[in-house]
């Protein structure tokens, strides 16, 4: 049954692939026979289809103002106090521009109108070797 069906199914893609000599030089003669297309006359008529930028040398460039990174280390937290940047800060104090909003255990939320940066202590490395008295 399986056979039959596939055998049905390829036959009529098998048919039309049977073309004769005659047909195939008849093939070629229509596609060596010269067309009619558009006379130059109309081309050179028509508009250009690509678009031209044309450039202003009038045009006034406005350079955005560079915002300098500011880097914040926080050394130490002790007391409620956060040593930043080489100076001891409390709760409202002012960072380069930045107010100490928050200072925790382990880190300090600084703010300047709508932007927040938090400073975390490092983390402490393990110690890679210890050195034991021997009696």
């Amino acid at each position: 049954m399986k056979k039959t069906v596939l055998i049905l199914l390829f036959v009529p893609l098998i048919v039309p692939a049977d073309l004769s000599v005659s047909q195939i030089k008849n093939m070629v003669s229509k596609i060596h026979q010269k067309r009619e297309g558009i006379s130059l006359s109309t081309l050179e008529t028509t508009k250009a289809p690509f678009v031209k930028v044309v450039k202003e040398n009038n045009v006034m460039v406005m350079e955005t103002p560079k915002i300098e990174e500011v880097n914040f280390t926080l050394h130490a937290i002790l007391n409620g106090k956060a040593y930043i940047n080489d100076g001891w800060k409390r709760l409202d104090d002012n960072v380069t521009g930045y107010t100490v909003k928050y200072i925790g255990s382990k880190g300090v939320v600084l703010r300047n109108k709508n932007e927040i940066r938090k400073l975390f202590l490092k983390k402490e490395r393990e110690k890679i070797f210890t050195i034991e008295e021997g009696n």
